[in-house]
């Protein structure tokens, strides 16, 4: 067995960090009315999506027949293209308001004033000198 295959795999793996986007294709969105406004909700009661994702991403695989509002998180430069040449419209959803981020009056300064007066204050006393037994 080659020595590569006998290593153990150690070293950072950035997949904590990764997103999953549910996956839309062009194509799937003919099934609507024209003039639907086509978000999460409505893909997830049509079953074009399923389980627990970041957000929707539309790809360009396919052509759209008639004009629809699409609602994503991401939208490639192809499908984009393609929805406004049929007449509809892409809107990106706003996800910075569904979590807000913590603000400086939400943090409980306290404790960290505490802790720095602590440490202005030790540094300002002087220290006794040791008494050695040479003197």
């Amino acid at each position: 067995m080659p020595l590569i295959r006998r290593l153990p795999k150690r070293g950072f793996n950035n997949a904590a960090f990764h997103k999953d986007y549910a996956v839309v294709n062009l194509g799937d969105l003919n099934e609507f009315k024209a003039g639907t406004t086509v978000n999460e909700q409505l893909l997830r009661e049509s079953k074009l999506v399923r389980g627990d994702f970041v957000g929707i991403k539309i790809l360009g695989d396919g052509e759209l027949k008639h004009p629809l509002t699409v609602e994503a998180d991401r939208v490639s430069e192809s499908a984009k293209a393609k929805i406004e040449k049929a007449g509809g419209t892409v809107t990106m959803r706003d996800r910075s308001s569904e979590k807000p981020a913590a603000r400086a009056e939400d943090v409980d300064q306290k404790p960290k004033e505490e802790a720095a007066k602590k440490r202005s204050t030790s540094k300002a006393q002087p220290k006794a000198k040791k008494k050695s037994s040479r003197e």
